[in-house]
């Protein structure tokens, strides 16, 4: 009975094989058909060396990685905005003094930012590390790309900080470093710098200069860093290593800054910035010429109604082993017409 039952079974299978011989859509050609030649050896060699390029190049766009960016409406305006500073300005640090004055008339003191006595002129080293920051401002005015490779790369915390000063004995200080954080409302401010420290009255907002002689007035100045929100080495900002040298009294700077809230996305930090454009401006006071204002150094800032997200994009690998099968059948199928071709001029 086993037998009996046992037929049946292998009949059905011998029906599925041969079920499935026919739906084979690649016929085989039998090896007596097949003839080898020096032309179609040369076709396939250049065939194979051609897969190979190719799919080793896609490996490395595959291991590549890209910045996206996708703009959103900022809906956050109740936090606050974290202003980072350090500049040096070419006066004694009593003759100076930094505040904020806001749109909403609000006065935020200097309480989180230092007055340091250094020396103005730059060592060697530093001077250096100021020619080369230079020149990578200047590519990046010319090359956006150059900023996703900062993203990328800087981000594992280079730093671009000014180097620090080497003892210097037979200098003494003659100028200021003002350097710290300040956190403001997100609103428009102006962060000055200007003769006097600054004073909160309720009729408004002043700075005493009376003491202080209009023959020390200086206000070159360099800005070694000023950034938005978190502070991340590798970033380099548009105002980072600029310098202003004056040999007028009555020099009014003005920058005037928009702020981008950033929310940046890679595989090695997830940080909250901004980013931000500027203008630059600078005159003399002059009264009797017409040129009214106020000498110091002034940073006009406003915060855009855009968020940018900056996140790191890599392709999938189901996308790398679609495009590595287009090339090896693309070139296979190629090869194969042109084997075909040779074949025909030859014979």
């Amino acid at each position: 009975s086993n037998q009996t039952l046992g037929f049946p079974a292998r009949l059905s299978r011998r029906k599925a094989l041969s079920l499935v011989k026919e739906l084979d859509a690649f016929p085989k050609v039998s090896d007596s058909y097949v003839e080898t030649s020096t032309s179609g050896g040369t076709v396939s060699l250049i065939a194979f060396s051609t897969m190979a390029l190719l799919s080793v190049l896609e490996f490395f766009v595959y291991q590549d990685t890209w910045m996206k960016y996708e703009y959103e409406v900022d809906k956050d305006f109740s936090s606050k905005l974290r202003i980072n500073v350090d500049i040096t300005v070419a006066m004694r640090c009593q003759h100076v003094g930094a505040d904020i004055l806001d749109l909403a008339e609000t006065m935020i003191t200097s309480g989180g930012l230092q007055y340091e006595p250094v020396v103005f002129e730059l060592t060697p080293k530093q001077r250096e590390w100021q020619s080369t920051l230079h020149r990578i401002q200047n590519r990046l005015r010319e090359e956006h790309a150059l900023q996703e490779v900062l993203y990328k790369s800087l981000l594992k915390g280079a730093p671009t900080a000014l180097p620090p000063r080497e003892a210097v004995f037979m200098q003494s200080p003659d100028a200021c470093r003002i350097h710290g954080d300040i956190y403001v409302n997100k609103v428009a401010g102006n962060l000055h710098i200007t003769v006097g420290k600054p004073i909160h009255h309720p009729q408004g907002h002043a700075h005493i200069a009376a003491f202080v002689s209009h023959e020390s007035y200086n206000f070159s100045h360099r800005i070694d860093r000023l950034c938005f929100g978190e502070e991340i080495p590798g970033i380099i900002n548009p105002l980072d290593g600029t310098e202003k040298i004056t040999y007028d009294n009555n020099q009014m700077y003005q920058y005037f800054i928009t702020v981008v809230p950033t929310k940046l996305k890679t595989y090695k930090i997830t940080a909250d910035t901004h980013q931000f454009s500027v203008t630059e401006r600078e005159r003399v006071i002059n009264h009797t010429a017409g040129s009214h204002g106020v000498s110091g150094i002034f940073f006009k800032y406003d915060t855009s109604s855009l968020m940018v997200t900056v996140s790191e994009q890599h392709m999938p690998l189901w996308q790398f082993l679609v495009r590595l099968c287009g090339i090896i059948g693309g070139i296979y199928s190629t090869t194969g017409e042109c084997r075909a071709f040779l074949h025909l001029h030859v014979f």
